[in-house]
């Protein structure tokens, strides 16, 4: 009788062990799982917040790029030609105007993968550009025709920059607004707008090139 008592007791205490270890384990993974869960909100938020960053830097520079960008071909010669004589060096950045990528550079690798290539490509070419416009200032004093030449690239560059910073704040607005399912229609769309210019333009390039290859076949010179 007595070790049935005691068996009794084992038995119950086990089970309140048993009862009590099951609590605890349920207790830590609730934990565990509010943890993550607060985990993923910080870092939605940190990478919200860091898509509105760059958003409005790069918004701020484009306007101030499109303000500054001559689309008269004849204007953009005249300036070459006043820099190539000597007359006038053209009033070039002195940085990239990247201060906010350059203090959330550590955190551009938890942007989302459609945000990352346009926003870095965009950024290294301000970086480009402002290393560029440094050479051109050194050069145009002693070596004009030298910083001539660098000037044509460098308003090429400029150029490129533009179209490549509208097309990431594009990716950027799509994404805050509509997330990465808007950015996939938005590429998706691209795509098919390429693929469109490219049937329409190809049959005429196609009858260029060959109308080229014909008449150096002519030439008995080999012209």
């Amino acid at each position: 009788m007595r070790a049935l008592f005691l068996n009794d007791r084992v038995a119950a205490a086990l089970v309140t062990a048993l009862v009590g270890g099951g609590v605890v384990a349920a207790g830590w993974f609730w934990t565990h799982a509010l943890s993550r869960r607060r985990d993923r909100q910080l870092r939605d938020e940190r990478v919200t917040d860091i898509q509105r960053a760059l958003l409005a830097e790069i918004r701020a520079h484009v306007a101030a790029l499109e303000s500054q960008t001559l689309d008269d071909p004849d204007a953009r010669e005249a300036m070459v030609a006043r820099l190539a004589q000597g007359r006038h060096v053209p009033i070039l950045p002195h940085d990239a105007n990247d201060r906010i990528f350059r203090a959330i550079v550590e955190d551009v690798h938890i942007l989302p993968e459609w945000a990352i290539d346009p926003v870095v490509r965009y950024y290294r070419l301000l970086a480009v550009r402002a290393a560029l416009a440094q050479d051109i200032r050194a050069n145009a004093k002693d070596h004009p025709e030298r910083a001539t030449e660098m000037f044509r690239d460098y308003l090429t560059l400029n150029d490129e920059t533009l179209t490549t910073g509208r097309r990431a704040m594009i990716v950027l607005t799509a994404g805050l607004e509509g997330g990465g399912e808007a950015v996939e229609a938005l590429i998706a769309a691209a795509s098919h707008r390429e693929a469109e210019r490219i049937a329409a333009t190809l049959p005429t390039e196609l009858a260029q090139l060959r109308a080229g290859l014909n008449r150096r076949s002519s030439d008995p010179r080999g012209r």
